[in-house]
């Protein structure tokens, strides 16, 4: 169960996310500020490209960079439905990526993907959680849904910023 005092200690979380501007700077913070709230193991933050019809994350712990495309997974699913989904038992859910265990070497336990929305109500990215001891409950989904709209402003932004930097490195060439 997530306490009181984690939703207070959230705008001070928020005060140091807001110092950096960029998808690879603060994307490590709200993951490792994720798995201390909610106990999990992993976190990844997926970020949605519609264009190449893709989520993408360089922010599963111990891996590179993992592609998904927008019909796959648990992740994709979690795209396509916009709703939080649950998974306490991956590996029986027909949804489940197990390729992506298999390249990592991990063993997913149990899945809370959660959809973040921009301020137009379009679904950007899914923030998951991964292999909480005992599970996730009802009360972890309420605040990771909290958590998940409290960090879309920020996510909206840092991917313009990101846009932005990346157009201007290409006029400079």
């Amino acid at each position: 169960m997530i306490s009181t005092t984690s939703y207070a200690a959230l705008s001070e979380f928020g005060r140091s996310l807001l110092k950096r501007p960029t998808l690879s700077e603060g994307l490590p913070m709200i993951s490792e500020y994720a798995k201390q709230v909610s106990g999990a193991e992993r976190c990844s933050i997926f970020i949605y490209n519609p264009k190449l019809k893709m989520l993408w994350t360089t922010l599963a712990d111990g891996v590179e960079k993992l592609m998904v495309h927008q019909d796959d997974g648990i992740v994709g699913h979690t795209l396509k439905e916009a709703k939080p989904i649950l998974v306490n038992d991956p590996y029986d859910d027909p949804r489940f990526l197990h390729t992506i265990d298999q390249k990592t070497g991990f063993v997913t336990e149990n899945i809370a993907s959660i959809p973040v929305f921009n301020s137009s109500r379009n679904v950007i990215g899914v923030f998951q959680l991964l292999n909480k001891p005992g599970g996730f409950s009802r009360e972890d989904v309420r605040f990771m849904i909290f958590f998940a709209h409290y960090i879309s402003g920020y996510l909206e932004l840092a991917m313009l910023f990101d846009d932005e930097a990346s157009l201007l490195n290409k006029e400079e060439e």
